[in-house]
């Protein structure tokens, strides 16, 4: 090609490209534009996620058993428990609430409004039975309240809810523990079992299930104790539906 095709062919690319960045320029503009509130969609999203509300229950009664009780539920049912003596280092285990005992613990501390500036000690004078707290978190939030012993109906529902949670997930910590290093105790810890489940203690029965399957099955103890974790299982299953 001679000099003057070169020239010629170098005009029509010049030409071609000037036209078409005003046209293009519009179009990563608006990609960049999408990209960047997809971004802030998704940061958005993930803060939503991150407001988590969080009830906590602690109860501190020393000279007593337990001496320390803690109960960590989020609004979605997921949370922590953690039983001890005061001496004893934090061991917090993991904890699942069904949906429907989750959604009235958050039901009942909405109308203590999520402990925002309510008072709930009883004005006459009652003999220490532990300090109890209750305590709401999301984001920034944080509300709580304590008290030794209350008159307000809502808040007995609420107590009642995480101390039935405590003793559940106790006993089926002494029965996985005795199971396991005490066969011949496993009768006793069934006995107590039993009189909560009896007294209706225990706010999801459902969760002692697997624990009472698996000592029913364990030929390691007695027949017994083997017997009454069958039938203590069977008649939570028929009682309450899985």
């Amino acid at each position: 090609m001679n000099v003057r095709g070169k020239f010629s062919l170098y005009i029509i690319v010049s030409l071609g490209l000037a036209l078409a960045i005003p046209v293009l320029a519009p179009v990563a503009c608006f990609a960049s534009q999408e990209a960047a509130a997809s971004g802030g969609s998704a940061q958005g999203d993930a803060s939503a996620g991150s407001q988590t509300a969080t009830i906590t229950f602690t109860k501190i009664f020393k000279s007593s058993y337990p001496e320390y009780v803690e109960v960590k539920v989020n609004d979605t049912g997921a949370g922590t428990f953690d039983i001890r003596q005061l001496d004893e280092s934090a061991n917090p285990q993991p904890l699942n609430l069904g949906p429907e005992l989750a959604q009235k613990v958050f039901h009942l501390a909405a109308q203590l409004h999520d402990f925002q500036g309510v008072q709930l000690e009883a004005r006459r004078r009652i003999a220490n039975l532990g300090q109890k707290t209750f305590r709401y978190d999301k984001g920034g939030e944080s509300y709580e309240v304590t008290f030794n012993y209350t008159e307000n109906d809502a808040a007995n529902q609420l107590l009642n809810i995480f101390e039935g949670i405590s003793r559940e997930e106790g006993d089926i910590s002494d029965l996985k523990r005795t199971a396991r290093y005490d066969p011949l105790g496993v009768n006793d810890v069934l006995t107590q079992v039993q009189s909560d489940y009896k007294q209706k203690l225990l706010p999801e029965p459902n969760q002692l299930l697997p624990t009472l399957d698996a000592i029913a099955k364990n030929d390691q103890i007695i027949n017994i104790a083997r017997d009454k974790a069958r039938n203590l299982a069977g008649q939570i299953r028929t009682e309450h539906s899985e």
